[in-house]
């Protein structure tokens, strides 16, 4: 809605992770900086941790980019909560070798052999692990034993393990010493601070088009920093919403205030609950849509937007929204209703 309002090419806050808006603070530097030297290095095992939203994926996407396929052949694999043998079979989909009613044995030689033939051809392999977190010690296990391939004394594969803090507790356990002695760098990631906060937004303002409209104070920088404690998927949720109400409200500047309001908005939503204690679907979406949907005003705005669009266009997404909104509401009064008052229980299934 706000980008053509704004002049913007696309959405700047985007969620999904997007290396083309990769921002180099002084921590994803860094990150990067372990991952090229493990690159380097051929071998062993580079390990980064961070927070939730902290910018882990798309600091691999960025490192996606750059490599040569030339030279690397890279797996990504996001890992769900596996066991050991479901691993090597998700590796080696990975890799593009069949895994489908093939033993383990079998695996590990279909592995070996497709490895010692990227080496033959000057190529070697690569797997990221990204939510390393969610492997259990057996699986993390298996990926240690698959860095024992060597063709002469040149490593087939080199492993790059990305989780959520937690993964370090995994990793110094008594039975995880033949994993760390094999770890030949690891950095956690962690927030970045008030000055790399600003810059961070500016850039990604940057990547779309932002010419100074809306203008930004220096104190809503501030105000934002306050609220996302430099939280890169946090700061994007906020001044996404931040501009969509900016947009509703037909202002080209963004102060404190308006940051503290969104920020309380947003807090207040993520707080509040229907009676089962399950979000109904779409909840957090409510407060924006209702805004729009009585808003004759911003309404008006929104029909002015698409003036260069045929009439009948416009019509059908402005139809569009009117039956998102009641799908919505129909949804939230289904949620609140579908509970006994005496027991707490829940008596219906809100999905």
């Amino acid at each position: 809605m706000y980008e053509a309002y704004y002049g913007f090419s696309s959405k700047p806050f985007q969620l999904n992770p997007d290396p083309t808006f990769f921002y180099g603070s002084r921590g994803h530097r860094r990150a990067m900086a372990y991952l090229e030297y493990g690159l380097h290095q051929s071998e062993g095992f580079i390990v980064i941790t961070g927070d939730v939203g902290a910018g882990k994926t798309t600091l691999v996407r960025s490192l996606l980019q750059k490599l040569d396929p030339g030279r690397v052949i890279a797996a990504h694999l996001v890992s769900t909560q596996i066991d050991a043998d479901d691993i090597l079979r998700l590796v080696a989909a990975a890799f593009g070798l069949p895994a489908r009613n093939v033993d383990k044995a079998d695996l590990l030689l279909q592995l070996e052999a497709f490895l010692v033939k990227l080496t033959a051809t000057g190529k070697r392999g690569l797997l990221i692990v990204d939510e390393a977190q969610n492997l259990s010690p057996a699986a993390v296990e298996e990926l240690r034993m698959l860095s024992n391939f060597q063709l002469e004394d040149h490593a087939l594969l080199q492993s790059f393990l990305i989780g959520q803090p937690e993964f370090r507790a995994t990793m110094q356990s008594d039975h995880m010493l033949q994993l760390r002695q094999r770890v030949i760098a690891s950095y956690h990631l962690g927030p970045m601070d008030a000055i790399e906060t600003r810059a961070y937004i500016e850039h990604r303002l940057g990547c779309v088009g932002w010419k100074g409209d809306p203008a930004i104070t220096a104190s809503a920088f501030e105000a934002i920093f306050k609220e996302t404690k430099g939280i890169p998927r946090r700061i994007n949720t906020l001044c996404d919403r931040l501009l969509l109400a900016s947009f509703l409200g037909d202002r080209h500047e963004l102060g404190t205030s308006q940051v503290e309001e969104v920020g309380r908005e947003m807090r207040e939503e993520q707080g509040t609950r229907n009676p089962s204690g399950i979000e109904a679907p779409g909840l957090r979406l409510l407060p924006a849509l209702s805004a729009l949907a009585s808003d004759p005003e911003a309404l008006r705005r929104l029909s002015d937007l698409g003036a260069g669009f045929q009439a009948s266009r416009l019509e059908a997404r402005i139809e569009r929204l009117e039956q998102t909104l009641g799908a919505l509401l129909g949804l939230a009064a289904q949620a609140a209703v579908s509970v006994e008052p005496s027991s707490g229980e829940v008596s219906g299934d809100v999905r």
